[in-house]
């Protein structure tokens, strides 16, 4: 008996409506690799829909079911699980974090929405462990305390657990989170625990985020997994079966049982994978061109962008996920509320408008179908664009007008959606996908071609069909003695060899990512991030785990150690006391929303009033100061536990107060691991014992830009020191270098007496002599606090009204108006050099504009052709200058002092220099600095570009400063 070859592959992607299935001939040089594809209701149990879909392709295109290799399934279970809070499916997590007395501010789920903390949140401990940025300890790992952890654990029944410690991703010898794992599988064999390294990268929140969600789906993640193998079980296959995962590559049943979260964006990637491989099969070859990706369905558009590689462009590295802030590997993709069931309206003066509310998978009613509801579907019939669906009668009265005022929305949304995504300036490819493409026009601008290739309809499923093996290295080296490019080399290689260790073709596995990270505060050692992937060989996919025996830990502790258990609590009180959700945000709770100003003329801060001025402040930053986001979290955490925290106006400061000043100093890159802590607590209490301080009048920030605008806030509330914060700083912005603030600007003596004595604790926490009312008065720059609140408040207002587009006129007016603040530029992120000196990232960013209908916050009375030709800014932690070319001519606009803040057109929040990204969409906004830095030269000494080593560049304001307003004045009835 003849053994038919085995070279079909199926694929199947279980969508929210419909799960696909396709059949592939993988035969090398056969002309018709797609044998059928088969579209069937996706079902409640997942299960018997994938029957149904794979039993219909095998009917379809009469193939021996033999003949299969090996089934690829794209899912969205996973990430439905947590999108719908499923009780029934999530499991609660104990939470440990590896930190020692570091990163104690913002606990774990700090940031996750109230109503899935409910679900999720289990016990929490803080405890021994944790790296450096250099890799040495913080501490070492508590056997004894570990044991007590478990011992906790076992009273409370908690079943699974995450470990995450500071900087683990660089933790490749002392394998911290893998000695904790190993302890609690020793001490509760049947416990679940997923750790941190083994899911996300640097960013200790976001990673230990994901680390949660991935643990709260293990259990889940079995029992669906089982009900996909029963699948093929259930159709006498008896093959390989494999889950796809976001990058576009294969992952075995283990792999997915381990980390589901690995699934969650499968469905885009398979749909760009597959438009990858049908333009291949059409153009007779691999076409290793970079290209647009259009998944067009019922409610949304998706745009991704394919790579010359064949694999989705990633996407930056932080988003989030069903509120919580996340970093783990994810596609890039830009969506837009346009799909076949978009609604279509027409106002009473004639305006039509587009979405972005769907009828989804009820296109039955759409006129076209018998219903009543005009949609985009009804307008590309009407319009004989769409041959064969519908009933075209049904739309005959939709007017023309309608028609084509619809066609030209859709059009420019389209197009608008594909610039945010584009890699160049130059025309591109689109491949179309989706059930929903018919909306899309054959001719788009910035597009080379518009391409619908046979079964685009069907690429998800393909997507999964075609799968690849990858092998990732994400390292940390040594180049102190060896050249960059042969460490990089070393290192691919090593990802090709994992890659054939887990069944890739060794012939045919190629480097699809390569990256170096700089470092801060190191020589010689960078970091680098390798992707290597090739077409599955049929080989058995192994699960590369680490895994260390108890033994080894026993062989490097006292061994006394493993038999004590120290007693240790959870650092949380548990969920009962929680809301059930997040008081919803509107655009009329915004506007209706008043902070709480108290008779005595206190302002007590917020929730909300913490959240605007973090937004506020790294708009302050110009593009330093690190992101203020973990220290609001801090604060909000305060807050909620019933502590306070009041801003006061420099009016009511004694006249014999003292106000001490300070903030954390380092590279915003290390606080990224290092999460706020009592470290500026500590340097505030220490500096007044030196001093002999019995009272501290206030304390104020040394820079109101980034996280130090509001470091202040957490030492002085109730919980800490409880003094109060004034209503300003010493540099209005933030500045790379301690020296260079408003009271050393006005220390003539030229030996930083205005700085000394300072206090340091824990190597990034100063604070600095503390100064009188006199000096206060002279040198700072009041009413920051309330700038930082006021554009807080205007970029949230401007997201809940839908009105980002006019962001740039919405932040000059929050700044105090055009002659003070101005939009410079807009367009996108072109090109991004970077590196790391002596603590500080250096480098620049070249930004292309756009056409000027694309302009949508464009300022009337700026001159058109500010929005032409190229802007490049120059940066050290912060920017500094805006060159301006148009036709080869270049005029500096704007320089330090003044402020240089590059915002997301998308959003409106600001972007740090370690966010600048190729590609990006942007603005730059200008806004004249305080007279502090400007009214002497000893200022623009300081502060100007000459401290830069620009000394050719003499100082021009961008306008006439204005003092923002207060809060407190405005809203205490004064």
């Amino acid at each position: 008996m003849t053994i038919p070859h085995k070279t079909l592959r199926v694929g199947v992607d279980v969508g929210g409506t419909n799960t696909d299935a396709v059949i592939l001939d993988l035969t090398p040089g056969t002309s018709t690799p797609v044998l059928a594809s088969f579209k069937s209701p996706t079902t409640p149990d997942v299960t018997s829909g994938i029957q149904k879909a794979i039993s219909g392709c095998l009917e379809k295109s009469s193939s021996d079911k033999s003949r299969i290799e090996a089934i690829s399934i794209g899912t969205t279970s996973f990430v439905n699980s947590l999108i719908e809070r499923d009780s029934t499916k999530l499991e609660k997590v104990g939470v440990i974090r590896l930190c020692g007395p570091h990163s104690r501010l913002c606990p774990p789920f700090v940031s996750f929405p109230y109503e899935l903390r409910r679900v999720l949140e289990g016990p929490v401990w803080m405890v021994e462990g944790g790296l450096q940025v250099d890799g040495k300890e913080i501490s070492t790992v508590d056997v004894s305390e570990i044991r007590g952890v478990c011992a906790e654990l076992k009273r409370q029944g908690i079943q699974t657990v995450a470990v995450s410690g500071v900087y683990s991703p660089i933790d490749h010898h002392l394998k911290q989170e893998e000695q904790v794992r190993d302890i609690l599988q020793q001490e509760i064999p049947d416990i679940k625990v997923t750790i941190s390294k083994e899911v996300a990268n640097i960013g200790l929140l976001e990673r230990e985020n994901a680390t949660i969600l991935n643990a709260s789906l293990l259990a889940f993640a079995k029992v669906a997994v089982s009900g996909f193998r029963q699948s093929l079980k259930s159709l006498d296959l008896e093959i390989p079966l494999f889950l796809t995962s976001n990058d576009g590559t294969l992952m075995t049943c283990d792999q997915a049982e381990h980390f589901p979260i690995k699934t969650f964006s499968s469905g885009p990637t398979n749909s760009m994978r597959g438009a990858n491989f049908l333009a291949g099969l059409a153009s007779g070859g691999a076409r290793k061109e970079t290209a647009l990706v259009i998944d067009v369905g019922g409610t949304t558009t998706e745009v991704g962008v394919l790579l010359p590689t064949g694999f989705p462009r990633q996407a930056g590295a932080r988003h989030e996920l069903c509120g919580v802030p996340l970093n783990f590997s994810m596609p890039h993709v830009h969506s837009i509320g346009l799909g076949g069931g978009s609604r279509v309206r027409v106002d009473d003066s004639g305006k039509v408008s587009v979405g972005p509310d769907s009828v989804g998978y009820r296109i039955d009613q759409s006129i076209a179908f018998g219903g009543e509801t005009l949609t985009t579907t009804d307008i590309v019939v009407a319009d004989g664009r769409a041959k064969g669906i519908g009933n075209s009668s049904l739309v005959k009265d939709v007017s023309t007008d309608i028609i084509e005022a619809a066609s030209a929305r859709m059009k420019t949304m389209i197009e608008l959606a594909l610039e945010s995504m584009k890699t160049s300036t130059q025309d591109v490819p689109v491949y179309l996908v989706g059930g929903g493409a018919i909306l899309v026009p054959d001719t788009l601008h910035g597009v080379s071609k518009v391409h619908r290739f046979p079964y685009y309809d069907a690429a998800n499923a393909v997507g999964a069909a075609c799968a690849q093996v990858s092998g990732v290295i994400d390292t940390f080296e040594d180049t102190s003695a060896t050249p960059l490019a042969e460490v990089r080399g070393k290192v691919e290689q090593r990802a090709i060899e994992k890659a054939v260790d887990l069944g890739a073709d060794r012939a045919k596995t190629t480097i699809v990512e390569s990256e170096i990270i700089p470092i801060a505060y190191t020589t010689g050692r960078a970091r680098f991030y390798v992707k290597a992937a090739g077409p599955w060989t049929g080989a058995p996919v192994t699960h590369v785990q680490f895994k260390q025996s108890i033994d080894t830990i026993a062989s490097t502790r006292d061994s006394q150690q493993l038999s004590e258990v120290k007693p240790i609590a959870p650092a949380n009180i548990g969920t009962e006391s929680l809301p059930e959700s997040d008081p919803p945000v509107t655009a009329q709770t915004i506007l209706e929303y008043r902070p709480n100003i108290t008779n005595k003329g206190e302002w007590m801060l917020s929730e909300i009033d913490a959240e605007w001025i973090a937004t506020g402040c790294y708009i302050l930053g110009c593009g330093g100061g690190g992101s203020p986001y973990s220290k609001a979290l801090a604060l909000r955490e305060i807050i909620r536990e019933g502590g306070s925290i009041k801003i006061i106006d420099f009016s009511k400061l004694e006249d014999d107060g003292l106000v001490i000043w300070g903030g954390g100093i380092g590279s915003p890159e290390v606080s990224q691991e290092r999460l706020v802590n009592e470290e500026y607590n500590q340097a505030v209490s220490e500096l007044m014992r030196f001093l002999r301080m019995d009272k501290c009048a206030a304390l104020a920030a040394l820079e109101i830009g980034g996280g130090n605008g509001m470091i202040s806030m957490i030492t002085g509330a109730t919980k800490y020191l409880d003094i109060p914060v004034l209503d300003g700083d010493f540099m209005g912005r933030a500045y790379p270098t301690g020296w260079q603030t408003t009271p050393n600007v006005y220390d003539l003596s030229g030996k930083g007496e205005m700085l000394l004595p300072s206090s340091l604790a824990s190597g990034d926490g100063t604070v600095t002599r503390p100064l009188t009312k006199p000096q206060c008065e002279q040198a700072m720059i009041k009413n920051t606090v309330s700038q930082a609140w006021r554009l807080g408040r205007a970029v949230a207002l401007a997201n809940k009204q839908s009105n980002v587009g006019n962001i740039g006129r919405i932040l000059v007016d929050a700044l105090g108006g055009s002659q003070c603040a101005k939009v410079l530029f807009s367009g996108k992120v072109t090109n991004v050099n970077r590196r790391i000196y002596k603590g500080h990232t250096i480098g620049e960013i070249v930004i292309q504009s756009l056409k000027a209908d694309e302009e949508e916050d464009e300022d009337p009375e700026n001159p058109k052709e500010k929005f032409e030709g190229t802007m490049t800014i120059p940066f050290k932690n912060e920017n500094l200058l805006c060159q301006h070319e148009v036709n080869g001519v270049t005029k500096i606009t704007a320089g330090v002092p003044d402020l240089i803040s590059v915002i997301d057109s998308q959003s409106g929040q600001a972007l740090g220099t370690p966010d600048y990204k190729y590609g990006l969409r942007v603005m730059v906004i200008g806004v004249t600095a305080a007279p502090q830095w400007t009214d002497t030269p000893r200022g623009i000494e300081v502060g100007g570009l000459g401290a830069f080593g620009y000394d050719d560049i003499p100082y021009e304001p961008i306008g006439v400063y204005v003092k923002p307003a207060s809060v407190i004045d405005e809203y205490g009835g004064k």
